[in-house]
């Protein structure tokens, strides 16, 4: 038997298969699109579709006169039900009046028998914009300035510094990114700070959805639903989380599913037989990070007078998962600063090197500061030469 294609078997059950819809949309689509995304957040905000009515305000009643011609409109219906999560387009308890085209908000007020405002009234209302100008200056309109923001200029201050010196990363979002109270965000270019959240998932349109204190680094806050965040974050390309450096299973012989695999922290031993290095040969080791296998990296020690000129062998690695592993080495290697190695040697030309990352430290400490990083305490500490420990302070 001949398998038949999607659009032989709707033709068999008497359905014709709809077209792929345009990428692009004309001025007029594009009108009543935003004009319907503006029903819709009327209806986010006050919990019921527009109404009819004298005693209704302008706007209302003028949303109440779109959405029923849009609803008596095939052309228009078709092109916003995709996007009716609220079941405005359905017909019930609504009885429109046939109308022969979209009208504009002008011709609108005026059969509401309203005179159309002058621009500078409270009321005027502009040309409707395009679904993406109206998206851009959605979240700033929402804005408005934080009171108490010196309260929370200090998480501000402290998080610039974390990512200047690599204990914070910002990182891509994935699509209805999970938002909880304390997370941190950069939206269209500025810092935000999840302040609040509302104890239970009742607010919204269907009484579904969490409402949202957030505080930007302008100093202004917005209150918001959680699905509306959302959606911001997915509209900006550049939006980014900001997590702690050691946020997630850092270090551990697994990963989970959404781990990202970054590399191995990896301690190495030199067989040289520079005399400083027989002598301490114990406590002398090379810190790096890598994202490949260590194996590979340390083929051609013996060639390379970053290695010391000599074989190498593995003391010691650690997995890791979520992090930026060249922030990660430049924070182990500041952390050993008063522990590095001063040696100098030759290449195989002749010519003087003074290798970097070989610290005067034995392996258990390296282990210690290694749980430092995992519980998030490293910077509660230093390291003494010494007394060879980690100190507070």
């Amino acid at each position: 038997m001949v398998e038949k294609s999607n659009a032989e078997l709707l033709a068999e059950l008497g359905v014709e298969a709809a077209p792929k819809k345009k990428g692009t949309y004309s001025p007029r689509e594009e009108r009543i699109i935003a004009g319907f995304e503006e029903i819709q957040h009327f209806v986010e905000e006050h919990g019921h579709s527009p109404a009819h009515g004298e005693s209704k305000g302008i706007f209302e009643r003028l949303y109440a006169t779109r959405l029923d011609q849009i609803i008596d409109q095939e052309e228009c219906r078709s092109l916003v039900e995709e996007i009716d999560h609220q079941g405005l387009l359905v017909v019930e308890n609504r009885t429109p009046e046939s109308s022969k085209e979209y009208k504009s908000d002008a011709e609108l007020l005026k059969e509401l028998g309203v005179e159309a405002p002058k621009e500078g009234d409270v009321t005027f209302l502009k040309h409707v914009k395009t679904r993406a100008e109206v998206k851009a200056a959605e979240e700033i309109a929402k804005r408005e300035l934080c009171e108490d923001f010196e309260k929370f200029k200090p998480i501000f201050d402290a998080v610039q510094q974390d990512l200047k010196s690599g204990l914070r990363e910002a990182k891509l979002l994935v699509k209805n990114a999970q938002i909880d109270q304390g997370d941190l965000f950069i939206l269209f270019g500025q810092k935000a700070y999840v302040a609040e959240v509302s104890e239970g998932r009742i607010h919204g349109f269907d009484n579904n959805d969490y409402r949202l204190r957030v505080i930007y680094d302008n100093g202004t806050e917005s209150d918001l639903l959680l699905r509306s965040l959302q959606k911001a974050l997915d509209r900006d390309e550049a939006g980014r989380r900001i997590i702690e450096l050691t946020a997630g299973p850092l270090f551990s012989d697994t990963s989970g599913d959404e781990d990202l695999a970054s590399g191995t922290i990896y301690v190495l031993r030199s067989k040289s037989e520079h005399p400083t290095i027989i002598e301490n040969r114990d406590v002398i080791h090379k810190i790096g990070v890598t994202g490949g296998k260590v194996e590979t990296r340390i083929s051609n020690a013996k060639l390379d007078p970053t290695y010391l000129m000599a074989d190498v062998e593995i003391v010691a690695t650690y997995e890791l998962y979520n992090i930026n592993r060249t922030k990660l080495e430049h924070i182990l290697h500041k952390f050993f600063e008063n522990a590095k190695l001063d040696i100098q040697i030759n290449d195989r030309f002749g010519n003087p090197v003074t290798p970097r990352e070989w610290f005067l430290v034995p392996v258990f400490i390296i282990d210690e500061v290694v749980e430092k990083v995992r519980n998030k305490t490293l910077s509660n500490y230093r390291y003494d030469v010494e007394s060879a420990c980690l100190v507070k302070g």
